[in-house]
């Protein structure tokens, strides 16, 4: 339906077209300026040739219920508009171009239904996939199209016609109609006052009428510049919405859309191909997929209904059962992270703790047998990621130096370096020791993150990992030797941890000394002391200490550094507390200054959670084992979170727990004969005779296409053949 309204006086036809309706583009408006037409529409080509519109079926993302649905889409004067089926009126004409095939229509089950959705290229924006040479994306300040064609070629067709009607907007800009309002309109009313003269109407009441009409005529030029500034307005606040909506997801800023889904950024952090007709430019893939407000109809009719729907197939794609229908596994949607853990099903049963150690005194306690009760439901590989909490400091770092400023570049590098002891308050349970090749991977799009750890050797214990964020790579190899005291456990880290920026400043630093304090008597805790340098290869380097508990220390957990220039100028002070917070302030302080009023703060640490259990998991840790919808098809057989003890400890079922520890136990054994026997880590390779551990690639793009060469079933049940000639050699 259109509203049509015409002045008495005047040739100007204002019209409003319907969202919705069948024909989206509008009608011009025009001006008649003696003999020329001027057209004011904003939809209308540059010179008055047309653009021929293009028309043909994409897969668009709906949810993770009905997956992709095919839609019929046409792109016609600068709108694209798509719908459930298909309608005459979409091929019909010279005019339109068709991409891709055009199956035979059911006409038993054809059905003329309006638009589904429209949407105006001139403030939005597209982009390519990078993890799928089928998809693009069409960004809108209120929604997202996540779109899929047959081939690649139909992809490189559709892009084609984008950027053509995008380049068409370029050459006029948005307030061309303001712009042709600035220039002197004005009419001529010769013929009308020599009409009125022929009729014998008086001159006086010839100059009367001409005045009406001239002000009849400057009435109407002031309302069509109002409209047209609304117009305008409207525009830029539109382009200023998109911006600040894309903005908003490449600095990590988590909203309503995307959730997440953004769900992932790419580890390879590369330029990909991008096309705005605004002038945002964010770096990360728009990753929105739970917009799905048009497809949530009760009865519909789908456009695979009206045809024939081609058939979708590659290795990054999984099944939905109830639908039956593709769903690409690299689609992003919104994750919700849960915030507790699951409430258990056994209650637990009280174990003395001198019972069990006793005899240990002395020992490596990563080589004794424990109890599952001692354990928390996470693994030391998820407790690599746990330090990368607070990656936004490392995000801050980059951003800091890549401005030029290089202090406070390594001061929140400094902050970041301490933040990782901050979920330790309280922990006093150990967490599992991984099986030889055992994995974790987290990708955490709305933090810009994406990692991946392995057990890379078993006797010595090492765990290796590999981290990539927002213009950094983050890299480590660990061993934690450990001793039993009597009153206390003393853990010893082994290893360094590498930070390197996309412009090549590296910094390296070793964790310091943890203890565990009163086993036996008193209240048990944690606390970390220890000199922890952090070196950098340019300007600047850090010295940290932490200060060692002491009876008469009533301020624990106390650590005090300094920045240090190539020279050996102390030109900034550290100083703060491992569990709350870090502060700097300019130049040498030999402590921590009474007025706080002159220092930064740089960090401090997340509240806890509101559901607190006996582990004291932050709300960071308790999403750390948690497997996230379709999430499990995904992961290779030798990830942390389908450890069958490890799950059945989460979930509070303590004698499985305890006998599928057991049995892994027991499987565990073999692992120093197998890593004697020549077996080598899947996804690291050790860089010289003792050097770093480093990540080789590789996992990320098996993850897309579900092969998993390589990686066997590690949790699963022992061959009772291999068992005996492992007991008998």
């Amino acid at each position: 339906m259109r509203v049509r309204e015409m002045h008495p006086l005047c040739c100007i036809t204002l019209e409003s077209p319907e969202i919705g309706d069948r024909s989206p583009e509008p009608e011009p408006m025009l001006l008649r300026t003696g003999s020329a037409v001027v057209y004011s529409g904003s939809d209308m080509n540059v010179g008055g040739s047309d653009v021929a519109g293009v028309a043909g079926i994409l897969y668009k993302w709906t949810n993770y219920h009905k997956g992709w649905r095919s839609r019929w889409f046409t792109l016609r004067n600068g709108i694209l508009s798509y719908s459930k089926n298909r309608r005459p009126d979409h091929i019909a004409g010279d005019d339109v171009r068709l991409i891709g095939n055009l199956p035979s229509v059911n006409h038993t089950r054809r059905k003329h239904g309006k638009s589904l959705g429209i949407v105006h290229l001139k403030v939005s924006s597209f982009r390519e996939s990078r993890s799928d040479d089928r998809r693009f994306y069409i960004f809108t300040a209120t929604k997202s199209l996540h779109l899929r064609t047959h081939s690649k070629k139909e992809r490189a067709a559709w892009i084609d016609a984008l950027i053509s009607t995008r380049n068409l907007f370029q050459l006029r800009p948005l307030n061309d109609n303001l712009n042709l309002l600035q220039k002197d309109v004005s009419i001529s009313t010769e013929r009308l006052k020599n009409r009125l003269l022929e009729e014998g109407i008086g001159e006086g009441l010839v100059k009367d009428c001409e005045q009406i009409m001239l002000s009849e005529f400057s009435e109407i030029k002031g309302q069509l510049r109002s409209l047209c500034e609304e117009r305008s307005n409207l525009l830029d606040t539109l382009r200023q919405l998109e911006a600040a909506n894309i903005e908003g997801e490449a600095s990590g800023i988590h909203d309503g859309e995307f959730q997440l889904m953004k769900q992932f950024s790419s580890i390879g952090r590369g330029k990909y191909s991008e096309w705005s007709t605004t002038e945002s430019s964010d770096d990360i893939e728009k990753q929105e997929l739970d917009e799905a407000s048009d497809d949530e109809e009760a009865n519909y009719l789908d456009a695979s209904e009206c045809f024939p729907e081609p058939h979708i197939s590659d290795g990054s794609v999984v099944v939905d059962n109830m639908t039956n229908n593709t769903i690409d596994a690299s689609a992003h949607a919104e994750i919700v992270r849960r915030t507790k853990l699951p409430d258990p099903v056994e209650k637990e049963k009280g174990v003395s703790l001198w019972s069990m150690i006793k005899d240990n005194v002395g020992k490596d306690l990563t080589r004794v047998c424990l109890p599952v009760y001692f354990n928390e439901p996470i693994s030391s590989l998820q407790k690599c990621f746990e330090d990368l909490e607070y990656c936004y400091l490392l995000d801050r770092a980059y951003e800091h130096g890549k401005s030029g400023n290089s202090l406070l570049r390594i001061l929140n590098v400094a902050a970041f370096a301490v933040s990782g002891y901050a979920s330790t308050e309280g922990r006093h349970c150990k967490p599992f020791n991984p099986l030889l090749g055992e994995t974790y991977e987290a990708d955490f799009p709305e933090k810009g993150i994406r990692f991946f750890s392995e057990k890379v050797s078993h006797h010595p214990t090492l765990i290796a990992c590999h981290c990539e964020g927002r213009g950094w790579k983050f890299w480590a190899d660990s061993n934690l030797k450990s001793k039993f005291w009597g009153r206390s456990i003393q853990l010893d880290p082994v290893g360094t941890l590498t930070l390197e920026f996309d412009d090549g400043e590296i910094f390296q630093w070793s964790k310091v000394t943890t203890s565990i304090y009163n086993l036996i008597l008193g209240k048990i805790y944690c606390d970390h002391h220890g000199i922890m340098h952090i070196r950098g290869n340019r300007q600047y380097s850090c010295k940290l200490k932490f200060k060692e508990p002491s009876i008469i220390e009533r301020n624990p957990h106390q650590v005090h550094g300094f920045v240090e220039d190539v020279s050996g100028k102390k030109v900034s002070t550290l100083f703060g507390k491992w569990n709350e917070s870090m502060h700097y302030i300019n130049g040498e302080w030999a402590s921590k200054p009474k007025d706080l009023s002159d220092s930064s703060l740089l960090w401090k640490r997340n509240n806890p959670p509101l559901n607190l259990t006996r582990y004291n998991l932050s709300s960071f840790a308790i999403t750390l084992n948690e497997l996230t919808p379709g999430l499990k098809d995904k992961l290779p057989p030798t990830d942390s979170r389908l450890r069958p003890d490890q799950r059945h400890l989460e979930n509070g079922e303590y004698d499985k727990a305890n006998s599928e520890k057991l049995r892994l136990e027991t499987r565990q054994r073999m692992s120093r004969k197998l890593q004697d026997n020549g077996w080598r880590p899947r996804w690291f390779q050790r860089e010289g005779e003792d050097g770093t551990f480093r990540y080789t690639g590789g996992y990320w793009e098996a993850r897309e296409t579900g092969t998993w060469d390589g990686c066997p079933n590690i949790f699963g049940e022992i061959d009772q053949d291999l068992l005996n000639a492992f007991e008998g050699s």
